[in-house]
């Protein structure tokens, strides 16, 4: 993990401003917008279909009509949002108010310093800064964001990294929120920034040991797709950069990164069905990179180094994975791996971190994620393992990245739906805990006030489905309490129960918070991921359903205050559950939604595609076209009531184009035939993750919840 990410992830704050979406000046809206029908047909080997609203696809994001059109819908929410408009302010406020704004993250050090992230006081953006090895030396800044950002309507950090002579700092920025990144360099010394500038990069980049040569990655112009590593030498023309590996393969994307032991550079390749890493030896940055393992279907894997050998988490003959290793000597054959931790059907392995004398595991038993602790010696254990647990029902544990292999603390973040973002040491030999620093809540929070749940939920396949829920202490399970419940479900990614300040203001309003773990993520182990993509993705939707009503009988809510929100992939599931069990939700807030599934599938120039059929299968195969079209929220939209909708995006946004949930929004307004509002916002200066800047996206976040008490006629 690179340094800003370690300090996003040690920070766990953030925050949001001003309105971004723009409106028209047009005069009052008495209707809202209703867009064109222009049929196209979209051809496949397995059937042609229309599609009434795919003009509304740009690529350029230049087109008049088109950019009318989602103004016009901007217009319309604007102008539905001013209704509550001073309970969204109210909530921004009182959202904002939990936060204390000139915070810094936990120190982690690196090298000779002491890296860390702060916010000053009503600053937008962090500084990323440092200290020569005391908490008592003098700071130096090595990025001022709120500097970088003036004048930008957007503007985001994507990582930075110090060279080995940590005197050069290298970082990549994005200032359209497409992911494309820049890629700078500062001198700490003068605070001069190169001339040297590198644009159209993915967001990794490593730094070789001789002061002066970094890899980074490039992505290809059109799709985006991450597949060339590139050397450059600082000072030289950037034309001249060599290429040291390009992925010839498409579905696979491609980083760079260093490893724990500084001693080597990384390449890895990645597919969903397979991995491969070459290495380089950071002090010989001309020299070739060798494969540790050459790729193969069903095999991934990732490694990381320590004195003569490579630690391997993989898995190879181990669905939820294993550890192995090999010698120095072993590097590009995989019949020298020797199992070194065993597979557990029980346990699923997420990642390890490497000291002398100690191995520590993240791994997930029953859903939760918890640490093991484990001794050894050489590449052998030598002791009992220890675990890092909980009171709590409902919780996760994190580890974070270590920089110094010869250190007996090991580092962490303990938090729960309850508990704010805690950081541990963890003395590995005495097993002494102590805490740095718990995320600080103000605006009279007390987590004593606020209780956490696990439950589960058998569905109708008899699964049984973990859930996770939050509510204020003293709530009664009679039935009328509104429900929010949230999911991903998707590409094997787990949502822990981790604490959000801002749903604070849902539970202080009688709300019950709910974390359906369903099928598609990997919550229970590797089996819970295949069993919910592909030809079994409808699984995925079955959960989150079945979830909601048994919650409903089990009175935790109303059957007529249910609440559900998703984003992405998440956003697919919501406009799948959406067309399914419409009488089922009050309202459903759908962020930056993957629902277009089999026209994006088809097009193999939109960024991501080829990289996913192996999550959702090629349309071009009749029975994954079939099955696809068969759950497809845009295709499957029909005349019926739906419920209050609010669906965001952003116009840049490079992995899920804007446009899909443009014509979703514009197909439910020909079809539906509730009185429900139907909303879309579209950020027209950011992209998949909204916007760049704390306060802006807290600002986001009053919207949305705004949006849901309106519903429900709440107004304090």
């Amino acid at each position: 993990m690179n340094l800003l990410n370690t300090s996003r992830v040690l920070l766990a704050v953030c925050a949001a401003g001003a309105p971004w979406f723009a409106t028209t000046a047009a005069a009052q809206m008495v209707t809202p917008p209703v867009a064109v029908q222009k049929p196209h047909a979209v051809a496949s080997p397995s059937g042609t279909r229309n599609d009434n609203y795919y003009w509304l696809r740009d690529d350029e994001r230049k087109a008049p009509d088109v950019l009318a059109y989602v103004n016009s819908e901007n217009q319309w929410y604007a102008q539905h949002a001013k209704r509550y408009k001073a309970m969204e302010d109210g909530l921004f406020e009182e959202i904002k108010g939990r936060i204390k704004q000139d915070d810094a993250s936990v120190p982690t050090r690196k090298g000779d310093y002491l890296y860390y992230t702060r916010f000053e006081q009503g600053r937008e953006y962090p500084l990323y800064a440092r200290k020569r090895n005391s908490p008592e030396a003098a700071e130096e800044i090595l990025l001022d964001v709120n500097q970088l950002a003036q004048g930008k309507g957007y503007y985001q950090i994507g990582a930075y990294e110090v060279s080995a002579g940590q005197d050069i700092v290298a970082y990549l920025e994005d200032v359209t929120g497409r992911q494309q990144f820049t890629l700078r360099f500062k001198n700490m010394g003068t605070g001069e920034v190169y001339a040297d500038s590198i644009p159209g990069l993915s967001s990794t980049i490593a730094w070789a040991n001789d002061n002066k040569t970094i890899f980074y990655v490039e992505n290809d112009a059109n799709t985006l797709r991450s597949y060339k590593v590139k050397r450059h030498v600082l000072g030289s023309s950037v034309a001249s950069d060599v290429t040291v590996y390009e992925e010839k393969d498409d579905s696979f994307y491609t980083e760079v990164k260093k490893t724990s032991s500084q001693a080597y550079i990384q390449i890895h390749v990645s597919s969903t069905i397979s991995d491969e890493v070459f290495v380089l030896d950071a002090a010989t940055p001309t020299a070739s990179f060798k494969s540790l393992a050459s790729k193969r279907a069903d095999f991934h894997y990732q490694a990381d180094h320590i004195a003569d050998r490579w630690i391997i988490r993989t898995d190879w003959q181990a669905p939820n994975y294993r550890l192995m290793q090999v010698a120095q000597s072993g590097i590009g054959q995989r019949s020298q791996w020797k199992p070194l931790l065993a597979h557990d059907a029980k346990v699923f392995i997420n990642k390890f971190e490497l000291f002398a004398n100690y191995l520590v595991i993240d791994e997930r038993s029953e859903g939760l994620r918890r640490l093991r602790v484990q001794p050894w010696a050489q590449g052998k254990m030598t002791g009992k393992a220890q675990y890092i647990r909980s009171d709590e029902s409902a919780y996760s544990t994190m580890l974070l990245p270590n920089f110094v292999q010869g250190s007996e603390v090991m580092r962490y973040v303990y938090s729960s739906l309850t508990t704010p973002h805690s950081i541990y040491d963890y003395n590995l030999r005495t097993g002494e805990r102590t805490l740095l620093k718990r995320q600080p809540v103000l605006g009279g929070f007390d987590s004593a006030n606020y209780q956490t749940e696990r439950t589960w939920v058998t569905v109708r396949d008899g699964t049984r489905v973990p859930v996770s829920l939050v509510y204020r202490k003293g709530f009664q399970k009679d039935g009328t309490a509104p429900l929010f419940q949230f999911a991903y479900g998707s590409y094997g990614m787990s949502i822990d129960p981790m604490f959000r300040s801002s749903i604070v203001s849902l539970l202080d309003r009688g709300f019950v918070y709910a974390i359906a773990h369903i099928r598609g993520g990997q919550e229970m182990g590797r089996a819970w991921y295949e069993d919910g993509k592909k030809l079994k993705k409808k699984n995925t939707f079955n959960d989150f359903v079945d979830v909601t009503e048994a919650l409903v009988q089990q009175k935790y809510a109303a059957k007529d205050k249910v609440f559900a929100q998703g984003g992405s992939a998440g956003g697919l599931l919501m406009g799948a559950v959406a067309n399914m069990r419409p009488d089922l939700y009050r309202g459903i807030l759908a962020a930056v939604p993957f629902v277009d599934v089999v026209t994006t599938m088809l097009d193999e120039s939109i960024p991501l595609t080829t990289n996913e059929f192996e999550e959702w299968g090629n349309p071009k195969h009749k029975k994954f076209y079939d099955y696809m079209l068969s759950y497809s929220p845009y295709d499957n939209v029909k005349a019926q009531v739906y419920p209050a909708m609010l669906v965001t995006t952003g116009l840049h946004d490079s992995q899920v184009q804007y446009y899909e949930p443009a014509k979703w929004v514009a197909k439910l307004r020909t079809l539906n035939q509730g009185k429900a509002p139907l909303l879309m916002r579209t950020n027209m200066e950011a992209g998949h993750g909204g916007s760049a800047g704390r306060f802006k996206q807290l600002r986001e976040t009053a919207q949305d919840y705004a949006f849901v008490l309106d519903q429900l006629g709440i107004t304090q």
